[in-house]
């Protein structure tokens, strides 16, 4: 093992190491190592190879979670603990500019944007993270992650325009002090820092538009701010960005990739028929942009992002399943990745405006962890096999990724073999991986193949016994070995993939699995046994010994099925599984420190516990297992520590026996709960109209005019003054015009309008306070709505004053191109023609969410409410004033009986066993018919926006509110906009709030959020 030297690096003085040629490695010529930069910490180092944390050498296998995604922060730890549990040791996170500094001088983290439970979850569960605050993140959130008015800043967005680097400042500063006191130098997790994210990707395709300026000014901010680990780069594509460019260089070279797009309107089609190949070039890319630096594949797809009127979120989960993270993730393996970051890995939520205007309220993104915290996707436990099987494979971080081969190490030319084979000028290590798969990765059929590899005991075909041959079902990868080292063992060779391994003190255990009804060997070098290897558990294993050497090795064939087989060879046992019993072992750490006593192999148990084991420990004579159950469950645990005799069970005290192996069993018995859930159509429900601006008496004297003549957006400003709402610092939710002007005839006219809203936005349109239309929104339109509305004869009178009022919904914002104006893009009204009236003779007034930019309720945050009636009150927190306000009973069950926009609210008390229980609840709309009209609605739980439904457009119907906005325990207040659109009103069908699989859980209970109940708001109109 060899450590830097004290410098910032990309490589080490000597460069990277010589890599065989051909088929065996990767030569290139690569350039010379970039200038190197003084070093500000030594706890967080690198080579070529891999990362070092504290002197060890790392494989970096990290999650994507985003805090403000799950605003109940007492659930945060949940999710490291899940995460750990499958085998990462890393989260990487996003903090977002727009939710810290809507208001432009003023940061704050308050509340569920306080990052300080954030970051003391990730110390508790032994997780370390990767700090990415942008400022520009993309991440499918409105604006790219950017406040609403930094469009307005006289300059390109994302460049080095002095007005443009100076608006950053005090959010950096803000966010930089908040890392630099949790990263690893003050005994923190944060151990990198991203630059930026995605500033690669230009749209005038030459990269001329990237400025150095931009991404050296984020870094000179956040030095100051006192951040002192290396800085890591997400370069849009392999294109080697920022390595070193226009006098830039960045720590460690990083790259993204979705290699399956984002359409999940066909599942069973991977590509959607189109077959391209899987990117094999990327170790050779990552030899020519940065060889000195660790490859780091800082955002890899493990999931896709939908939108209104697409597929699913569940069509996305089936589309990108485990089977595409066995293929692509070992894929990249192949490719030498050791900074691994997974995206999504827990997609969340995008509640209230977060979301860009083409997202859905959901953000679930078909993860391994659903929006619900659930992991009952197989991805998920895919992808455990695979974060494990790394976490006791030192060796694969100094072995030599390669190019893709076919017809070297398999006669069968339809199958693709990667090989990373030991560098033994680095290493002592022997041990070579083998990634298999189809040449065809898209094939859905079974190959056979034989490998012919060459090992310590000399050049095998594989298998070596009777006449079989592997199978490569389709759309499947495995990782095969040779020289793989078990403590004091050598495994010669295994075409069974390796789960794990754990030295205990009287025995050595290794779990290894195949696919179901696969056959496969595993060979074991081992001298001086006294006893013959046997089976000692299972039928069906074929033992004997490896006769072409004289390694003492003994082959062990068997077929992967449901039963469970175990070999004894000396002190190794050896667990032979189908992979579908594998997904049922947990392999958590035993140590006081929660980030092990070694971060490759830390001392652990085996537990065999079903859906998750979170924690083991030990106190005095007890052994403690945490763990959640979704049914009755056996338990085994291999490795039981001899100086224990008890057993406990999420605390509490169980029987337990020892079987014939040696090891712990015990069972729980699951017992679902009595859950009694509300009947939300039985409530007492309340309306207020929350339109009251289309009556022209309505008094607006304390709205917004609409008098800026020259906008700040650079769209051509077709109108004397500018109706962009964004121009006046409303950037989320609906937003209300009301224009007043003198009538010039009594017969019928025409309104010919143009606005903008974002993907599905909607508007509708009153004169005189009579509805003359709607334009109901469409998933296919994107950009600009254009359409001609008929007021009616004697709806206007000549010579007296008339008012139009217009409902527009604001989606969200767009993303930035780097170079390009795409986050300029108002939201609003862009041109209008009202036939015989001036365009200039209208005078408009303008509401959105009340403050604008100075939004006013500081707990929930800036993009929570909109500009409804409803939102500006403050109606929709707990315990509105019904009464005092106007409200009253009403249904929304129940038509409208014309168009326009109400709002219900009513309370419910829940009394569920949630100390012991953990229990996913959602609100689903039930199907929409057409002859209840078409409505949008949103769904305000305690004064959180946890829904917005389009009945017209779709998909998403159902939306999960986690524990903690939610009150298991007590009073909870629902409120629900109901837009209908169309001249004959519109009711919801029903909602139901329902329940998802109870868990018996060891989580710790959740805290309540802080939810404001309502209070008088000065000011409000």
């Amino acid at each position: 093992m060899r450590l830097l030297p004290l410098l910032w690096v990309a490589a080490a003085a000597c460069g990277a190491a010589a890599l065989p040629s051909g088929h065996d490695g990767i030569t290139l010529s690569v350039p010379e190592a970039p200038e190197k930069r003084a070093l500000l910490q030594d706890l967080v180092t690198w080579d070529e190879n891999s990362l070092f944390i504290k002197g060890e050498r790392v494989m970096i296998y990290s999650g994507e979670f985003h805090p403000f995604r799950l605003p109940s922060p007492s659930l945060w730890l949940d999710i490291f603990q899940k995460i750990k549990a499958a085998g990462f040791n890393t989260i990487s996170y996003y903090n977002m500019w727009g939710l810290n500094e809507q208001t432009r001088g003023e940061f704050r983290a308050e509340g569920v944007f306080d990052m300080v439970p954030f970051y003391e979850a990730a110390l508790e569960a032994g997780i370390y993270l990767i700090a990415r605050p942008g400022p520009y993140i993309h991440a499918e959130s409105t604006g790219g992650g950017l406040p609403g008015w930094v469009a307005r800043i006289p300059a390109q967005i994302r460049s080095a325009d002095p007005l443009f680097l100076n608006a950053s400042d005090v959010y950096l500063a803000g966010v930089g002090a908040a890392i630099a006191k949790y990263q690893i130098t003050n005994g923190g997790p944060i151990i990198l820092a991203q630059i930026e994210n995605e500033y690669s990707n230009c749209h005038d395709g030459t990269g001329g538009c990237l400025e150095a300026g931009w991404m050296q000014h984020i870094e000179d901010r956040l030095r100051e701010a006192g951040v002192v680990v290396p800085t890591i780069s997400n370069d849009g594509s392999p294109r080697g960005r920022w390595v070193t460019s226009g006098g830039y260089t960045i720590d460690i070279y990083g790259h993204d990739a979705y290699p399956l797009g984002i359409d999940c309107s066909k599942p069973d089609e991977w590509y959607n028929g189109m077959n391209k190949n899987l990117p094999t070039d990327w170790a050779a890319l990552h030899q020519q942009h940065s060889p000195h630096t660790p490859y780091s594949v800082l955002e890899f797809q493990q999931g896709s992002p939908t939108g209104w009127g697409g597929p699913s979120y569940e069509q996305c989960a089936a589309f990108l399943n485990h089977e595409y993270a066995r293929v692509f993730n070992k894929n990249n393996y192949g490719a030498g990745a050791r900074i691994y970051n997974l995206y999504m890995t827990v997609g969340g939520t995008n509640w209230g405006g977060i979301s860009y205007s083409e997202g859905l309220t959901s953000y679930d993104y078909g993860a391994p962890i659903s929006e619900d915290r659930g992991i009952a996707r197989e991805k998920f436990s895919e992808i455990k096999l695979e974060a494990q099987m790394l976490k006791v494979s030192p060796s694969y971080l100094l072995a030599n990724p390669s190019n893709f081969t076919t017809g070297i190490y398999s006669s069968n030319e339809n199958v693709a073999v990667t090989p990373v084979l030991a560098n033994t000028t680095l290493s002592d290590s022997k041990t070579n991986y083998f990634v298999v798969r189809h040449a065809n990765y898209s094939t859905d059929y079974t190959a056979g193949y034989t490998l012919n590899l060459a090992t310590t005991a000399g050049d095998l075909t594989i298998p070596q016994l009777g006449q079989g041959t592997l199978t490569l079902p389709g759309r499947d990868s495995k990782i095969h070995v040779t020289d793989y080292k078990v403590g004091d063992y050598n495994i010669l060779y295994s075409t069974a993939e390796i789960f794990t391994w754990k030295q205990f003190s009287e025995r050595n255990v290794l779990l290894v699995y195949g696919g179901p009804d696969e056959l496969h060997e595993i060979a074991i070098q081992v001298s001086h046994i006294r006893n013959k290897p046997r089976s000692v558990e299972g039928d069906g294993v074929t033992i004997q010994r490896l006769e072409e050497s004289n390694s003492d090795a003994w082959i062990v064939q068997y077929t992967a099925t449901p039963q469970r087989k175990v070999v004894q060879i000396a002190d190794l046992f050896v667990y032979l599984l189908d992979r579908n019993s594998a997904y049922n072992y947990w392999v958590p750490d035993l140590g006081d420190d929660p980030y092990g006593t070694s971060l490759m192999n830390p001392e652990s148990l085996i537990v065999k516990a079903g859906y998750l084991v979170r924690n083991v420990s030990v106190s005095g004579a007890g052994l403690y297992v945490d763990a959640d159950f979704n049914k009755t469950t056996s338990l085994e645990i291999i490795g039981a520590p001899k100086s224990v005799r008890e057993l406990y069970l999420n605390s509490e005290r169980t029987s337990h026996t020892v079987n014939a192996l040696g090891n712990w069993q015990a069972s729980f018995t699951y017992k679902h709960p009595n859950l009694r859930l509300p009947d939300l159509s039985t409530l007492d429900w309340s309306v207020l109209d929350s339109l009251p601006e289309v009556s022209p008496s309505y008094d607006d004297s304390l709205w917004r005019p609409a008098n800026i003549t020259s906008s700040l957006y650079p769209e051509e400003q077709r109108l004397p003054v500018s109706l962009y709402a964004d121009d006046y610092g409303y950037h989320v939710g609906t937003i209300i015009y009301r224009g007043t002007f003198t009538a010039t005839t009594s017969q019928a006219s025409t309104l010919k309008l143009t606005a903008r809203g974002g993907r599905a936005f909607a508007l509708s349109i009153w004169a005189n306070g009579t509805f003359i239309g709607s334009y109901n929104g469409s998933g296919a339109v994107k950009a600009i709505y254009e359409t001609a509305f008929t007021i009616p004869e004697n709806l206007l009178t000549a010579g007296q004053n008339a008012t139009l009022t217009i409902a527009l919904d604001h989606m969200g914002l767009e993303h930035n191109i780097p170079g390009a104006s795409t986050g300029k893009i108002a939201r609003g009204i862009i041109v209008y023609d009202l036939e015989g009236v001036e365009t200039a003779d209208i005078n408009w007034k303008l509401t959105g969410n009340l403050g604008g930019e100075s939004y006013y309720d500081k707990w929930r945050g800036p993009l929570n409410e909109g500009g409804l009636f409803v939102e500006r009150q403050g109606y929709t927190a707990p315990s509105p004033p019904l009464t005092d306000a106007g409200f009253t009973p009403g249904s929304p069950f129940t038509s409208t009986h014309g168009p326009g926009i109400w709002f219900y609210t009513s309370k419910f008390t829940l009394d569920l066993p949630s100390e012991k229980w953990d229990i996913p609840l959602h609100f689903t709309f039930k199907n929409q018919t057409e002859s209840l009209g078409n409505y949008r609605s949103l769904l305000y739980i305690n004064g959180w926006q946890f829904g917005r439904y389009l009945s017209n457009i779709g998909p998403q119907s159902t939306f999960p509110v986690p524990e903690g906005i939610l009150d298991y325990n007590g009073e909870n207040w629902i409120g629900l906009v109901v837009w209908a659109l169309n001249e004959g009103g519109a009711a919801i069908p029903g909602i139901e709030l329902e329940a998802g699989t109870p868990l018996y859980t060891s989580r710790r209970p959740v805290k309540l959020v802080k939810s404001p109940r309502y209070e008088r708001r000065l000011g409000a109109y």
